[in-house]
């Protein structure tokens, strides 16, 4: 049994994954409802505000989940919120069996899913695939304990680590194919972060093209607003939020005529140095559940050193370039000691028309908390 409740709910987790992008700031679920050994029905939460995972795999079982047994990703909810509360549907079906691969901890939950489907004489596991369950709801368990987005920095280099050439060219590093993954990549995000650097060097849009099932918000780190009026992001700000990270302190014409072209202004105070924390603190208070940093290098490294880099999108392409520049991915202060050297988690590596792609996470330890 231990077996097979693992394989019906890695098929639960492969469903929940269907909604990567178009259910934020809710959970990624997925369930599956299987009798007598056998896959009657499946589903997962498609959209935010829509049906959630357990009501529409029951609806898609009918009268086949008497009797059966409910595999679900999350906690089914016990409280009323955009729709009905997914225990009371589980409960008026007569599944007998729901295996729950971790606990909600969302205070209107926390538990009491579980409890209320006990109380009414169903069978509850809890565990299977936990940690599976746990790496995909990270987005919203970092959001649910912090406040903060799920931060995810994401780079292009060459094979010896370089971002770009001395002149501070870097088109492109890495091949059409990469490229075009990395768009689907921001058509699933809330945010996508620069520094004013990297817009100052690139004159980039930052959109994912073709657009994807979420709108990023443009985000540029210029402390004295030097972002230029004619640049691409300021000219399409009517269109495609651009909010620009200012100190208090920059040049008062300078940041008028910014928010009189569309842009958004967050202002920050006190030292010189962004403060990173606030920064996501801001960003969360705004609705924002993943934000995309792509870079540049002092960016990177900033995040880096606050502490606030969750998972990494590399792109290495077959390229050797040489130099002594400083164009390399993740500056900021760095470590003294090799060994302490972030040790980076659940690598996936594969292979993009030549290119290396490698993703991963760093430890953190909300991503264990209940």
């Amino acid at each position: 049994m231990a077996d097979q409740d693992v394989s019906w709910m890695r098929l639960a987790l492969a469903e929940a994954e269907r909604g990567r992008g178009a259910v934020e700031p809710n959970p990624m679920v997925g369930a599956v409802v299987v009798r007598e050994d056998t896959l009657v029905s499946l589903g997962h939460h498609a959209r935010f505000g829509g049906p959630h995972a357990e009501a529409v795999a029951l609806r898609a079982a009918g009268d086949a989940a008497q009797g059966a047994t409910l595999y679900v990703t999350l906690e089914p909810c016990c409280h009323h919120g955009k729709t009905p509360p997914c225990t009371d549907a589980i409960l008026a079906t007569g599944i007998r069996r729901v295996v729950v691969a971790v606990r909600d901890p969302f205070p209107k939950v926390a538990g009491g899913g579980i409890k209320a489907l006990r109380d009414a004489g169903v069978q509850v596991d809890i565990g299977i695939e936990a940690d599976s369950a746990r790496r995909l709801l990270a987005p919203y368990l970092k959001r649910l304990h912090t406040g903060r987005p799920y931060v995810t920095a994401k780079w292009a280099m060459t094979l010896d680590g370089k971002t770009a050439v001395a002149s501070g060219d870097s088109r492109w590093i890495s091949g059409p194919r990469s490229r075009a993954l990395v768009h689907e990549v921001r058509g699933r995000m809330d945010g996508i972060l620069v520094g004013i650097g990297t817009v100052l060097a690139d004159d980039p849009q930052l959109t994912a093209r073709p657009p994807g099932p979420r709108i990023p918000v443009r985000i540029i780190l210029d402390r004295k607003a030097r972002l230029p009026l004619d640049s691409r992001l300021v000219c399409s700000a009517r269109e495609l939020p651009v909010w620009v990270v200012v100190h208090e302190l920059a040049p008062p014409e300078r940041r008028a005529a910014l928010v009189d072209a569309g842009c958004t202004l967050l202002e920050f105070e006190g030292s010189a140095a962004l403060p990173i924390p606030a920064l996501l603190d801001e960003l969360g208070r705004r609705g924002l559940t993943n934000l995309l940093v792509e870079g540049g290098g002092q960016i990177l490294g900033a995040f880096l050193d606050a502490g606030e880099v969750d998972a990494v999108d590399v792109f290495i392409a077959p390229r050797l370039e040489g130099g002594t520049h400083p164009y390399t991915p993740i500056r900021g202060k760095g470590q003294t000691q090799m060994c302490d050297a972030l040790p980076l988690e659940h690598q996936d590596v594969s292979i993009v028309d030549g290119d290396i792609r490698l993703q991963g996470t760093l430890p953190r330890r909300w991503l264990t908390c209940e």
